[in-house]
Protein backbone atom coordinates (compact mmCIF):
# COMPACT_ATOMS: atom_id res chain seq x y z
CA UNK A 1 0.00 0.00 0.00
CA UNK A 2 3.40 2.19 0.39
CA UNK A 3 3.50 2.95 -2.96
CA UNK A 4 -0.23 3.79 -3.82
CA UNK A 5 0.00 6.40 -1.08
CA UNK A 6 3.12 7.78 -3.25
CA UNK A 7 0.93 8.45 -6.17
CA UNK A 8 1.13 12.29 -5.30
CA UNK A 9 -1.30 14.83 -6.04
CA UNK A 10 -1.54 13.90 -9.98
CA UNK A 11 -2.51 10.10 -8.70
CA UNK A 12 -5.02 11.57 -6.61
CA UNK A 13 -6.51 14.13 -8.89
CA UNK A 14 -6.97 11.23 -11.50
CA UNK A 15 -8.53 9.28 -8.98
CA UNK A 16 -10.74 11.94 -8.20
CA UNK A 17 -11.64 11.54 -11.61
CA UNK A 18 -11.64 8.09 -12.24
CA UNK A 19 -12.77 6.36 -8.81
CA UNK A 20 -11.84 3.09 -10.02
CA UNK A 21 -8.19 3.90 -10.84
CA UNK A 22 -7.14 2.34 -7.32
CA UNK A 23 -9.47 -0.85 -7.97
CA UNK A 24 -7.69 -1.16 -11.18
CA UNK A 25 -4.21 -1.01 -9.78
CA UNK A 26 -4.94 -3.40 -7.18
CA UNK A 27 -6.20 -5.90 -9.23
CA UNK A 28 -2.96 -5.30 -11.64
CA UNK A 29 -0.81 -5.78 -8.40
CA UNK A 30 -2.85 -9.00 -7.20
CA UNK A 31 -2.70 -10.69 -11.05
CA UNK A 32 1.07 -9.47 -10.80
CA UNK A 33 1.49 -12.01 -7.45
CA UNK A 34 -0.78 -14.36 -8.57
CA UNK A 35 1.53 -14.92 -11.57
CA UNK A 36 4.45 -14.85 -9.50
CA UNK A 37 3.45 -17.88 -7.12
CA UNK A 38 1.44 -19.66 -9.67
CA UNK A 39 3.26 -23.24 -10.51
CA UNK A 40 4.95 -22.74 -13.67
CA UNK A 41 5.05 -26.67 -14.82
CA UNK A 42 1.89 -26.76 -16.81
CA UNK A 43 3.00 -29.90 -18.52
CA UNK A 44 2.96 -32.19 -15.80
CA UNK A 45 0.82 -35.00 -16.47
CA UNK A 46 -3.04 -34.85 -14.58
CA UNK A 47 -3.23 -36.91 -11.97
CA UNK A 48 -6.97 -37.66 -13.29
CA UNK A 49 -5.61 -39.28 -16.38
CA UNK A 50 -3.62 -42.50 -14.41
CA UNK A 51 -5.39 -44.78 -16.12
CA UNK A 52 -3.82 -44.33 -19.57
CA UNK A 53 -0.45 -45.57 -17.86
CA UNK A 54 -2.27 -48.72 -16.78
CA UNK A 55 -2.49 -49.86 -20.79
CA UNK A 56 -2.82 -53.69 -21.49
CA UNK A 57 -0.58 -53.74 -23.85
CA UNK A 58 2.28 -51.39 -21.94
CA UNK A 59 4.39 -54.52 -20.79
CA UNK A 60 4.82 -55.24 -24.18
CA UNK A 61 6.18 -51.90 -25.26
CA UNK A 62 7.89 -50.93 -22.02
CA UNK A 63 9.84 -53.74 -21.61
CA UNK A 64 9.98 -52.87 -18.02
CA UNK A 65 12.52 -56.63 -17.57
CA UNK A 66 14.63 -55.49 -20.40
CA UNK A 67 15.19 -51.89 -18.67
CA UNK A 68 16.00 -53.32 -15.68
CA UNK A 69 18.56 -55.43 -17.37
CA UNK A 70 20.76 -52.57 -18.95
CA UNK A 71 20.79 -51.17 -15.22
CA UNK A 72 21.88 -54.12 -13.49
CA UNK A 73 18.63 -54.02 -11.25
CA UNK A 74 18.55 -57.30 -9.61
CA UNK A 75 17.59 -58.70 -6.04
CA UNK A 76 18.85 -56.77 -3.21
CA UNK A 77 19.03 -53.69 -5.53
CA UNK A 78 18.16 -49.98 -4.07
CA UNK A 79 16.71 -48.53 -6.91
CA UNK A 80 14.59 -44.85 -7.33
CA UNK A 81 12.26 -44.58 -9.63
CA UNK A 82 11.88 -40.72 -10.07
CA UNK A 83 8.52 -39.41 -11.44
CA UNK A 84 6.39 -42.64 -10.50
CA UNK A 85 2.98 -41.41 -11.40
CA UNK A 86 0.85 -44.43 -9.73
CA UNK A 87 3.72 -46.66 -9.68
CA UNK A 88 3.31 -48.59 -12.98
CA UNK A 89 7.32 -48.98 -12.93
CA UNK A 90 7.47 -49.04 -9.36
CA UNK A 91 6.04 -52.17 -8.57
CA UNK A 92 8.11 -54.10 -11.10
CA UNK A 93 11.11 -52.91 -9.42
CA UNK A 94 9.45 -53.82 -6.24
CA UNK A 95 9.14 -57.01 -7.57
CA UNK A 96 12.43 -57.09 -9.45
CA UNK A 97 14.26 -56.15 -6.40
CA UNK A 98 12.87 -58.65 -3.63
CA UNK A 99 12.18 -58.00 0.01
CA UNK A 100 16.24 -57.76 0.55
CA UNK A 101 15.63 -54.50 -1.81
CA UNK A 102 14.73 -51.34 -1.57
CA UNK A 103 13.00 -48.71 -4.04
CA UNK A 104 12.26 -44.92 -3.74
CA UNK A 105 9.03 -44.06 -5.98
CA UNK A 106 9.24 -40.62 -6.09
CA UNK A 107 7.28 -37.79 -7.15
CA UNK A 108 6.25 -33.81 -7.24
CA UNK A 109 2.55 -34.52 -7.31
CA UNK A 110 1.08 -35.15 -3.68
CA UNK A 111 -1.47 -37.15 -5.79
CA UNK A 112 0.63 -39.42 -7.16
CA UNK A 113 2.18 -40.13 -3.83
CA UNK A 114 -0.95 -41.11 -2.30
CA UNK A 115 -1.71 -43.21 -5.48
CA UNK A 116 1.28 -44.85 -4.88
CA UNK A 117 0.81 -45.45 -1.29
CA UNK A 118 -2.81 -46.67 -1.88
CA UNK A 119 -1.21 -49.64 -4.71
CA UNK A 120 1.69 -51.05 -2.75
CA UNK A 121 -0.60 -51.77 0.66
CA UNK A 122 -3.40 -52.85 -1.94
CA UNK A 123 -0.38 -55.30 -3.46
CA UNK A 124 1.51 -55.98 -0.03
CA UNK A 125 4.92 -54.62 -1.31
CA UNK A 126 7.07 -53.81 1.88
CA UNK A 127 9.65 -53.10 0.21
CA UNK A 128 8.98 -49.40 -1.20
CA UNK A 129 9.00 -45.81 0.10
CA UNK A 130 6.95 -43.25 -1.29
CA UNK A 131 9.02 -39.49 -1.53
CA UNK A 132 7.46 -35.86 -2.08
CA UNK A 133 9.94 -34.82 -3.92
CA UNK A 134 10.94 -30.93 -5.49
CA UNK A 135 10.96 -29.92 -8.92
CA UNK A 136 14.48 -30.11 -9.27
CA UNK A 137 15.73 -31.90 -5.93
CA UNK A 138 14.10 -36.00 -5.72
CA UNK A 139 15.08 -35.75 -1.62
CA UNK A 140 16.73 -39.03 -2.01
CA UNK A 141 19.55 -39.65 0.80
CA UNK A 142 22.69 -39.54 -1.08
CA UNK A 143 25.41 -42.44 -2.53
CA UNK A 144 22.54 -45.31 -2.28
CA UNK A 145 21.41 -45.92 -5.39
CA UNK A 146 22.03 -48.64 -7.44
CA UNK A 147 19.59 -47.16 -10.25
CA UNK A 148 17.84 -44.34 -10.62
CA UNK A 149 14.92 -44.56 -13.51
CA UNK A 150 13.10 -41.59 -14.99
CA UNK A 151 10.31 -43.04 -17.57
CA UNK A 152 8.42 -40.97 -19.37
CA UNK A 153 9.08 -38.04 -17.26
CA UNK A 154 12.06 -36.35 -18.40
CA UNK A 155 10.38 -33.63 -21.04
CA UNK A 156 7.91 -32.78 -18.24
CA UNK A 157 11.49 -30.81 -15.85
CA UNK A 158 12.21 -27.61 -16.91
CA UNK A 159 15.30 -26.88 -14.95
CA UNK A 160 16.48 -30.92 -15.68
CA UNK A 161 20.70 -29.78 -15.40
CA UNK A 162 19.57 -29.01 -11.63
CA UNK A 163 17.64 -32.28 -10.93
CA UNK A 164 20.33 -34.10 -13.05
CA UNK A 165 22.93 -32.55 -10.50
CA UNK A 166 21.21 -34.70 -7.28
CA UNK A 167 20.49 -37.10 -8.63
CA UNK A 168 24.06 -37.51 -9.04
CA UNK A 169 24.56 -37.50 -5.51
CA UNK A 170 22.21 -40.37 -5.00
CA UNK A 171 23.94 -42.71 -7.05
CA UNK A 172 25.93 -45.02 -5.58
CA UNK A 173 29.69 -44.90 -6.40
CA UNK A 174 28.84 -47.68 -9.54
CA UNK A 175 25.26 -46.86 -9.42
CA UNK A 176 23.51 -46.14 -13.00
CA UNK A 177 20.74 -43.56 -14.59
CA UNK A 178 18.47 -44.82 -17.04
CA UNK A 179 16.33 -41.74 -18.76
CA UNK A 180 13.77 -43.39 -21.04
CA UNK A 181 11.69 -41.06 -23.65
CA UNK A 182 10.04 -41.05 -26.39
CA UNK A 183 11.94 -41.02 -29.80
CA UNK A 184 10.80 -37.77 -31.73
CA UNK A 185 10.32 -39.73 -35.42
CA UNK A 186 6.17 -39.49 -33.99
CA UNK A 187 5.09 -43.33 -33.28
CA UNK A 188 3.76 -45.55 -30.89
CA UNK A 189 2.18 -43.93 -27.64
CA UNK A 190 3.13 -40.65 -25.64
CA UNK A 191 3.48 -37.21 -25.15
CA UNK A 192 2.77 -34.65 -27.97
CA UNK A 193 5.62 -34.76 -31.02
CA UNK A 194 6.42 -30.86 -29.39
CA UNK A 195 7.25 -31.74 -25.91
CA UNK A 196 9.70 -35.02 -26.65
CA UNK A 197 13.54 -33.92 -26.22
CA UNK A 198 16.47 -35.37 -28.59
CA UNK A 199 19.00 -38.06 -26.70
CA UNK A 200 21.58 -35.57 -28.03
CA UNK A 201 19.37 -32.93 -25.56
CA UNK A 202 19.53 -35.41 -22.85
CA UNK A 203 23.04 -36.28 -23.31
CA UNK A 204 24.22 -32.86 -23.08
CA UNK A 205 22.53 -32.20 -20.07
CA UNK A 206 23.19 -34.74 -18.37
CA UNK A 207 26.97 -34.29 -19.04
CA UNK A 208 26.23 -30.43 -17.81
CA UNK A 209 25.17 -32.14 -14.39
CA UNK A 210 28.27 -34.09 -13.85
CA UNK A 211 27.03 -37.59 -15.09
CA UNK A 212 28.91 -39.96 -16.95
CA UNK A 213 27.35 -40.79 -20.54
CA UNK A 214 27.44 -45.02 -20.19
CA UNK A 215 24.98 -46.34 -23.80
CA UNK A 216 22.18 -45.86 -25.62
CA UNK A 217 20.09 -48.59 -25.64
CA UNK A 218 17.31 -48.99 -29.16
CA UNK A 219 15.40 -52.40 -28.34
CA UNK A 220 12.29 -50.27 -27.15
CA UNK A 221 10.10 -49.87 -30.13
CA UNK A 222 9.21 -46.09 -29.65
CA UNK A 223 11.64 -45.22 -26.84
CA UNK A 224 14.81 -44.74 -26.51
CA UNK A 225 16.92 -45.73 -23.20
CA UNK A 226 20.19 -43.74 -22.23
CA UNK A 227 22.20 -44.44 -19.42
CA UNK A 228 25.11 -42.85 -17.61
CA UNK A 229 26.97 -42.94 -14.23
CA UNK A 230 28.84 -40.99 -12.24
Amino acid sequence: MARLHGIGRAGRLAGAKAPGLLILLLALGMATLAAQVRPRHGNLFDPQNLGLLEGPDRDAWQQPGRVMDALGISDGSTVADLGAGGGWFTVRIARRVGPNGLVYAEDVQRQMIESIDRRVRREGFRNVRTVLGTYTDPKLPPDVCDAVLIVDAYHEVEDRVALLGNVRQALAPNGRLGIVEFRRDGGGPGPDIRERVDPAVVIAEAQRAGLRFVAQETFLPYQYLLIFGR
